[in-house]
């Protein structure tokens, strides 16, 4: 659970008025394409959506690196096939590796692919080939294609009793960021992303050598709500093969004589430092303990359950899935406005409150009722949903335990006796515990890559994936003076 960087409502509901139905020239092809949305209405949405990605994923800050992405963003605009439009970067601070874009002219980069880049080249080529998806129009039209009446990012409680798909369903609204592209689209993008790198003066051939490190990876799993790269981008096949001949095009088109940048040191040097994988000072475990070293809190969780850290809040549950803990804040300063707002907002019928106190922190316990509609049959039935607001630090945080009625005294001693754990953090052990970051070194002597890990006392258990952090194999040959990623503190 990321430091306050979720929002402050359970419930986040943007509506999208559609005006007209109209066909609109496509500004790469020049052909006309379905389009349920202008230009200023695409503007909007993308503005619309930024505030909501940064506040979900929270945002990796590292002003130089912002600066060099923005930099090289807006001199791609200029000679794109959308000139006039403002175009935005961001760093999200995610170690899954991924990039995406929304309309109107926002492109998101995580911190996991960063870190796993070699040079601006491939920078470059992924840049360029979410700006295709933009100047192609191809989010816009598939948000089009989508009807989109609303956009839920954060879902409070879920009318249903299927408490195991929760953590699921609750980050079903940002997956309308993520949906997948057509093959074609995929392709057209690819293509706009060598013309575009290619016209900036960098060697685009080295984006094809990053999506193979992407099937190297195979990474097809979702980490804390944020798909990885190739799954919302769907290899189109050939890929490899065809970024290469599209690039020595486009470099024999452009020019013969020229140098066509890779820029590896420039770019290593510019991510040393960069937190590498999971951030524990966003949260983490150990045993059944959960610990948030920056807001300084700890609670425990029955042993057994399921647990998720998702940048927006913490879920726990039974492996039966008939409960669900959900550990989350309230945006209000009091906790009576706290349980007011959100008994109005989660649409509950409050039937116990009583003011107490949690390891001497104020606290309001309530014991809920939420009536809920089987989406299948229709039919009513009623969950009970018993809520721990407790205030520290200034801030007000809220504990919510939901079973179904029939469910609820079986539950309810592992709900609360998890909900009365939470208490301030104050080992130092606990506190001070730090990231791994990517570390930027020169190889000392001429030899193998393995030959260079071991002189800087990389594990040999660590050594696969820092050769393909490296985008190397172990048995390659490094000459001194290389600079090479490994991981520490």
């Amino acid at each position: 659970m990321k430091k306050l960087k979720f929002y402050t409502k359970s419930v986040l509901i943007i509506a999208i008025l559609f005006a007209f139905v109209s066909c609109a020239v496509n500004p790469v092809t020049g052909k006309k394409q379905l389009m349920l949305m202008s230009e200023n209405q695409e503007v909007q949405l993308g503005m619309s959506y930024d505030p909501q990605v940064v506040a979900t994923f929270g945002e990796y800050k590292n002003d130089q690196l912002l600066t060099f992405l923005q930099t090289h963003l807006n001199a791609m605009g200029l000679i794109s096939h959308r000139p006039n439009l403002e175009y935005h970067i961001k760093i999200l601070d995610s170690p899954v590796v991924n990039a995406f874009a929304v309309p109107g002219g926002y492109i998101y980069l995580t911190r996991g692919i960063l870190a796993q880049l070699n040079n601006e080249a491939e920078l470059m080529g992924v840049i360029g080939h979410e700006m295709g998806h933009i100047t192609a129009r191809h989010s816009a039209s598939q948000q089009s294609k989508q009807q989109i009446g609303q956009l839920l990012l954060i879902g409070g409680m879920i009318a249903s009793e299927q408490f195991a798909q929760y953590a699921e369903m609750a980050m079903q609204g940002m997956q309308l960021l993520f949906l997948k592209f057509s093959r074609d689209n995929e392709r057209e993008a690819d293509a706009l992303g060598v013309e575009y790198s290619s016209k900036i003066n960098y060697d685009a051939s080295k984006m094809a050598d990053f999506f193979q490190v992407l099937e190297k990876m195979n990474m097809e799993e979702n980490v804390g709500g944020v798909p990885t790269f190739l799954s919302t981008h769907p290899d189109p096949g050939d890929r490899y093969n065809s970024v290469k001949r599209s690039a020595a095009e486009w470099q024999t088109n452009l020019s013969d004589n020229a140098v066509w940048k890779v820029n590896s040191d420039n770019y290593l040097k510019l991510i040393d430092g960069i937190v590498y994988g999971e951030d524990p000072r966003q949260g983490y475990t150990e045993g059944t303990t959960f610990y948030h070293p920056e807001l300084r809190f700890r609670f425990t969780y029955p042993t057994g359950w399921k647990y998720e850290n998702l940048p927006t809040q913490v879920n726990m549950g039974p492996p039966d899935g008939k409960a669900i803990l959900i550990f989350t804040f309230a945006s209000q300063n009091t906790l009576q406005a706290a349980v007011d707002n959100t008994i109005q907002e989660l649409g509950l019928t409050l039937q116990e409150r009583m003011n107490t106190t949690v390891n001497g922190l104020p606290a309001i316990a309530t014991v809920s009722m939420q009536v809920v509609q089987d989406q299948s049959t229709g039919a009513q039935a009623a969950n009970m949903v018993l809520s721990y607001f407790i205030q520290h630090n200034n801030y007000c945080y809220v504990f919510h335990g939901v079973s179904s009625e029939a469910d609820f005294k079986t539950y309810f001693p592992y709900l609360e006796s998890s909900m009365k754990t939470f208490s301030n953090l104050t080992d130092a052990s606990k506190i001070n515990v730090r990231p791994d970051k990517v570390f930027i070194k020169q190889v000392a002597r001429t030899g193998t890559l393995a030959d260079a890990f071991n002189y800087y006392g990389v594990r040999a258990d660590k050594r696969n994936e820092l050769a393909l952090l490296n985008n190397m194999e172990l048995t390659d040959r490094v000459a001194a003076g290389k600079l090479i990623k490994i991981i520490g503190k």
